[in-house]
């Protein structure tokens, strides 16, 4: 799988990068037929302590699956972002299986 990730309003460390990349690994699990995946990770300029934005852009055969949260920081964003996908990759797949 290919991944793209993108870092707006701050400079990304190389462990960060890792983290995605192998959590984004885990998506194929679940799904074989994964094209790619655009991470985007957003610091917002807000006094709350969940500025950090991640959405995620997962590339599949026929469709995309985005998926948007914020957090108190970009890993647990990640974590959230993986739980969400999953179930969106159970529930094409299971789309699929119907056809």
């Amino acid at each position: 799988m290919k991944v793209l990730i993108q870092s707006v309003n701050f400079n990304m460390d190389k462990d960060l990068k890792i983290f995605i990349e192998e959590k984004l690994q885990i998506l194929e699990k679940y799904y074989d037929r994964i094209i790619g995946a655009d991470v985007f990770l957003k610091v917002q300029q807000t006094s709350e302590k969940e500025n950090k934005e991640i959405e995620v852009k997962l590339k599949v055969p026929g469709d995309d699956i985005v998926v948007s949260k914020n957090s108190k920081t970009f890993e647990e964003g990640v974590k959230l972002s993986i739980e969400a996908l999953k179930r969106s990759l159970k529930k094409n797949k299971e789309k699929l299986r119907n056809y």
